[in-house]
């Protein structure tokens, strides 16, 4: 249901990089909460980095909601970028199984995948 991979880069050039390689892919970037940062204003210390990004493709999007509106429970797609043990990774949920929990639809597998393959290249190129 994960999929995280290992990025010898710090958590800030991993943010760079992926933000680069979702605009290549045709996605955007539509919002990035900085977790610690967050944690931190409220008075609470995380000690691990954690960078979140909404990434969403906007015919995607609406290709899915076409097919079932209610699917816009699962959007946007979510990239984390953090650190942990003094390793950054960069990780999602699987579009492609997330849909399947939420619909048994054929269109909605195929369009998840779509969009899970396409994130997945994003990760990698992130994290090399």
């Amino acid at each position: 249901m994960k999929y995280i991979v290992t990025s010898t880069k710090s958590v800030a050039q991993a943010a760079i990089d992926l933000e680069n390689a979702v605009k290549k892919h045709k996605f955007g970037v539509l919002h990035t909460l900085n977790l610690r940062q967050t944690l931190h204003g409220k008075g609470i210390e995380l000690a691990n980095d954690c960078l979140v990004f909404d990434v969403c493709n906007p015919q995607k999007a609406k290709d899915v909601l076409d097919i079932d509106m209610s699917m816009n429970l699962a959007l946007p797609c979510r990239i984390s970028v953090y650190s942990e043990n003094q390793q950054t990774y960069i990780g999602m949920i699987s579009p492609k199984e997330m849909l399947a929990m939420l619909s048994d639809s054929v269109e909605l597998a195929t369009a998840a995948s779509e969009v899970e393959d396409t994130l997945k290249t994003i990760i990698n190129e992130a994290a090399h």
